[in-house]
């Protein structure tokens, strides 16, 4: 029921974040295409990743699936709060990731110890958030990985 709860919450704020919040043009890019990238690329990462779950692009959040696939995190409600510690440990700071580490942290407190080895390991890599992902498709994962220590 909390997972639910959590979601409905970021359905509700998604629409005000991507339109007042995110400056960034949107991807000319659609998932499809995405298929086409070459073995081993972000491009290719990022389409299987949103195929696999079932996602579309989400205009103006489409570095938020580049951070799944980079750092191999998960679609859970527990996983998402724990993507957005790795991001703080990274060094990303923005009225939403402190939103949802606050709200997560408050709805999930057994889940405390894997949110602090989520900062740690974003911590442990050089900041890479700031990126745009959107020049870097056709690069390997694995090249961007072990550069950002990711």
């Amino acid at each position: 029921m909390r997972d639910q709860f959590i979601e409905k919450l970021y359905e509700c704020s998604k629409k005000p974040y991507q339109k007042y919040f995110k400056k960034n043009k949107p991807w000319d890019i659609d998932k499809t295409q995405l298929l086409n990238y070459p073995e081993g690329s972000l491009g290719l990462g990022l389409g299987k990743f949103l195929y696999s779950n079932h996602f579309d692009i989400q205009e103006k959040l489409e570095d938020h699936d580049i951070i799944h696939v980079l750092t191999h995190t998960g679609v859970s409600v527990a996983e998402e709060i724990g993507m957005q510690y790795y991001l703080f440990g990274n060094g990303k700071r923005s009225l939403y990731l402190f939103m949802v580490i606050l709200s997560g942290t408050l709805f999930y407190p057994k889940q405390i110890n894997y949110f602090i080895q989520q900062y740690k390991r974003g911590k442990h890599a050089l900041p890479f958030h700031y990126l745009d992902f959107s020049k870097m498709l056709f690069l390997p994962i694995q090249s961007i990985q072990k550069t950002f220590n990711i």
